[in-house]
């Protein structure tokens, strides 16, 4: 009776899933999960809010909510951009960082935005897998900052940390830029629900369109060589 009951919980379960409107997305993006202590899961309100500016304003079609993805998994290869944030530690052992090398230089992308602390052990562990390349500073004029929203200073500033302008760095492999590191600026804080830091609505904006000319140059680019 018990093996007759639960078969038919599921077969109800499986009927209302399917009679459910479903919503078709063009792609969905992820938040990077990674070893080493540091807090990969913080900003848990700004990927979706991100997603929705993006839907919104630049007519994307993407998932309203992002992934969780491990930088060693082979899912990694399903998702055109991921999110990597935190503010301490992270390691990555050799076989992730081929992992991550393979996706990126397969066509993938990686944006990752410091949330103060992060600097020290990223630069490190992107050596693994870049061990030929350096982070470079990207000029004003890139086109990373020229999409829909014109940010002719660079990036802007969300919060204060050191008292340091806001930089961002990349990594080109044969001319594509597959890695976008932005720092001192706390873009994914900027993206976040207006209440978690009592931002200004004009920084959380500029935060935003900042964000969308990201994920819309990261998808859309080609290379330069």
């Amino acid at each position: 009776m018990l093996h007759r009951t639960l078969l038919l919980l599921l077969v109800l379960a499986v009927a209302v899933a399917a009679s459910a409107p479903q919503q078709n997305y063009s792609f969905k993006i992820a938040k990077l999960k990674y070893n080493g202590g540091g807090d990969w899961y913080a900003n848990k309100t700004s990927l979706p809010n991100l997603i929705r500016f993006c839907n919104q304003n630049l007519n994307m079609n993407i998932a309203p909510e992002e992934a969780v993805v491990e930088v060693g998994s082979p899912e990694l290869f399903a998702y055109p951009f991921v999110h990597m944030t935190g503010h301490g530690n992270v390691v990555l052992s050799d076989a992730e960082a081929q992992n991550l090398r393979n996706y990126l230089t397969s066509g993938g992308f990686l944006h990752i935005d410091d949330n103060y602390g992060m600097d020290k052990y990223i630069r490190k562990e992107l050596k693994k897998v870049f061990p030929d390349q350096d982070l470079v500073e990207l000029p004003f004029d890139h086109p990373i900052y020229r999409q829909k929203y014109a940010f002719t200073n660079g990036l802007p500033k969300v919060h204060e940390h050191d008292a340091k302008p806001p930089q961002g760095f990349g990594i080109i492999y044969k001319g594509r830029l597959v890695c976008f590191y932005t720092f001192e600026t706390d873009l994914g804080n900027g993206w976040e629900d207006q209440e978690v830091h009592n931002d200004p609505e004009p920084i959380r904006q500029q935060a935003l369109r900042m964000g969308a000319n990201i994920l819309s140059f990261a998808l859309t680019q080609s290379p330069t060589l």
